[in-house]
């Protein structure tokens, strides 16, 4: 059991994208079963498959066909268990000027950056991803 859930994910997909797999696999929590889904919606992710008897999410990476370049370049955690970061829809961060996203929690759950400024609502910034 690790302490950071978050970063324990981002670090499972960094180290399966430098290692060119395909698919990972990553312990299933109802938090990261929706970073997935916002990973899936924005094109960072090829496919994903939620298995809930093994309780494990089986997630397909994208890769370029030619280059064999990841759709992610980078994953970076933002708010940490001992250091929260917050932020308010005026200063809501914009992730390499709207290339990237922000992945926030908030009232209405997990949402892009994008996604928060068109509802109008700030949270927690849980990671940028580009």
């Amino acid at each position: 059991m690790t302490s950071d859930q978050i970063a324990d994910y981002l670090t499972r997909i960094r180290n399966a994208i430098k290692a060119k797999h395909i698919i990972v696999n990553i312990p299933k929590s109802n938090i990261k079963k929706e970073i997935t889904k916002l990973l899936y919606k924005n094109g960072y992710i090829k496919n994903y498959k939620f298995y809930d008897k093994e309780n494990i999410i089986k997630i397909a990476l994208k890769y370029n066909n030619k280059t064999k370049e990841s759709a992610i370049v980078n994953l970076k955690r933002i708010s940490k268990p001992g250091l929260r970061k917050y932020s308010k829809i005026k200063s809501l961060p914009s992730v390499i000027n709207g290339l990237g996203i922000a992945v926030l929690s908030t009232s209405k759950g997990i949402l892009s950056d994008k996604e928060a400024k068109k509802d109008n609502i700030g949270g927690e910034i849980l990671c940028y991803i580009y």
